[in-house]
């Protein structure tokens, strides 16, 4: 038999983990292409390379031309392609590297289906937020309300640190430029943290669209894991960011504040701890993260247990 063409992909495990890449990068109005294991993003000024292995994602605004070959690269070295609208507020379309294992998928698919067990995380999740409250006994119509008090509590607290007016969360996605300032800068600094956290929920080989407080969109997990972190970046680097003097390009300057600032809270290594937490009841067994990038295809066998892939089960009599 001929081997497939083209060029072997690396070994899972001579790539960088997850946790320890660059965080996002966002390019508009250039050229994407590959030169040998880098990215290569070309526009007027020049060319610059991007180690595609160092690289969680790469947010793609208006304007860029993308070639095959930088496509193969992204995905061959587990970085997510994002494809977004100006200001990187708009998301269109991902192109997510290739999950090796469903661990942590069927472990959150077997969260959700149980009410309980997705009551569980949901607290837990609120617990990461209300630090030293006991959250046990609260139902969720409770927990939506006091992370709705919490988080109105948060713009006044920053309004009064940065001296912005502030008012109410108001924003059309259809219209970047009809909000205020401070709202123009929470919208692209969520945007900035969503297109992050969906890269680590993908590449972690979980669903982003199987949420527990959040339902019904495709990004509904992405939504849950990006609001642990809103109080410690979105919001203040967004309020910080509105309180100085920005003419013009504030979505720029926010996106490249939060990406300083999720790569000093460190982001993607808290987000990839979080998410296996919050998992863990469901999880059979510990997951390393080196198991994730084992390509161990099974069959189901009877009770909920598997058997290998790859061998024939057929007995003498039926050959």
């Amino acid at each position: 038999m001929n081997a497939l063409p083209g060029a072997r992909p690396p070994d899972p495990k001579a790539l960088v983990r997850v946790r320890d890449r660059l965080t996002f990068l966002y390019v508009e109005r250039c050229v994407v292409h590959r030169d040998s294991n880098a990215i290569t993003v070309t526009d007027s000024r020049g060319v610059a390379h991007v180690p595609a292995a160092a690289l969680s994602v790469l947010m793609m605004g208006p304007g860029v031309r993308i070639t095959h070959s930088a496509v193969s690269l992204l995905a061959e070295s587990g970085s997510t392609a994002v494809w977004v609208g100006e200001n990187g507020v708009r998301y269109y379309a991902h192109g997510s590297p290739p999950s090796r294992s469903s661990r942590l998928l069927e472990a959150q698919a077997r969260a959700v289906s149980d009410p309980a067990m997705r009551l569980s995380v949901a607290r837990r999740m609120y617990l990461m937020r209300f630090r030293g409250e006991n959250v046990a006994a609260l139902s969720m119509q409770q927990l939506r309300g006091r992370e709705g008090a919490r988080v109105r509590r948060l713009y006044r607290e920053n309004a009064r640190r940065t001296g912005v007016e502030w008012d109410r969360r108001e924003y059309d996605p259809d219209d970047f430029e009809s909000g205020s300032v401070v709202n123009k800068c929470l919208s692209a600094a969520n945007s900035a943290l969503y297109g992050v956290i969906h890269a680590v929920v993908v590449a972690l080989g979980c669903s982003p669209g199987l949420g527990f407080v959040h339902t019904g969109n495709y990004r509904s997990f992405v939504y849950d894991i990006a609001d642990l972190y809103k109080a410690d970046l979105s919001i203040p680097v967004a309020f910080d960011v509105a309180s100085e003097d920005f003419e013009a390009g504030v979505g720029e300057e926010t996106r490249r504040r939060m990406r300083d600032a999720i790569r000093q809270e460190r982001i993607l290594e808290r987000s990839v701890r979080d998410i296996k937490d919050l998992l863990s009841a469901a999880i059979e067994g510990d997951v390393e993260e080196d198991d994730l990038d084992v390509d161990d295809v099974r069959l189901w066998e009877d009770e909920a247990t598997s058997v290998p892939a790859g061998i024939s089960y057929s007995t003498r009599d039926e050959r």
